[in-house]
């Protein structure tokens, strides 16, 4: 299958072994990545923030980029959904484009929903022989409905130990420009998710995106707990358990 990669801003600018990682499990299973050069910002920061006319200004660009790819896979649910979701709605003002994404959108896959629901994989070589603990963020729980996609696949993840984490489906606090907006309850959110991977004694926590890791992953090193935060694409591109040096060291 010849996929396309849409990396966003975040795992560009800050996290680009988690692209990285992507483009190592698919590869490892045979199909094609590419990186389209003219991908931009979702536009999910304008939208949330108000500026839908901004927002919608990014919806042509995707479109020209990825339109020809059989499937669009991202490392994040939040800019996934935010394509999946409000996309339709941005473009419907001009017809040709609404139409354009609405053939396009349903090839939009975060990389657990790809691998599972898409290419019917669950087993994909890795091989991370340490104590885990999955979050499921928010959007890729909500809006990307990965369900138990994650889970099936860390589960075939060789030597790896994998934990429950308490109160998994409680938000971490982040929330893109909520954190910025609502520092306050943002951290003390935050404080909580910190409690309950501690509970768990992991020497990892996962999550499908970067932006959440990074939020939590803050914490955990503020706290010296000494967790460190992978995201799932590390973990399953990881072949002989030396992916744990590519996770920050909290």
């Amino acid at each position: 299958m010849r996929i396309g990669l849409f990396v966003t801003c975040l795992t560009d600018t800050l996290f680009p072994e988690t692209g990285k990682a992507v483009v190592t499990v698919l590869e490892r299973l045979g199909h094609q990545v590419e990186f389209p050069a003219g991908q931009a910002c979702c536009g999910q920061m304008h939208f949330n923030t108000g500026y839908r006319r901004e927002a919608a200004a990014m919806v042509p660009g995707f479109a020209r980029a990825f339109g020809d790819y059989e499937a669009i896979v991202t490392p994040s649910a939040s800019c996934g959904a935010m394509v999946r979701e409000y996309y339709p709605v941005l473009a419907q003002p001009d017809q040709a484009l609404a139409a354009d994404v609405a053939a396009l959108v349903p090839r939009v896959h975060d990389l657990a929903t790809l691998l599972v629901d898409v290419l019917g994989v669950e087993e994909v070589g890795a091989h991370f022989p340490h104590r885990v603990t999955y979050h499921p963020t928010c959007h890729s729980l909500r809006m990307m409905h990965v369900g138990e996609a994650p889970y099936r696949l860390l589960r075939k993840v060789g030597g790896i130990e994998l934990v429950d984490l308490p109160d998994a489906e409680i938000c971490c606090g982040f929330g893109g420009t909520f954190s910025v907006k609502n520092p306050d309850v943002s951290a003390a959110m935050c404080t909580d998710k910190v409690a309950a991977v501690r509970q768990t004694s992991a020497e990892v926590l996962c999550a499908g995106d970067d932006s959440c890791l990074m939020h939590i992953g803050g914490a955990l090193s503020r706290m010296r707990t000494g967790v460190r935060v992978m995201h799932l694409a590390q973990i399953l591109a990881a072949s002989d358990g030396t992916a744990a040096s590519q996770g920050a060291a909290q």
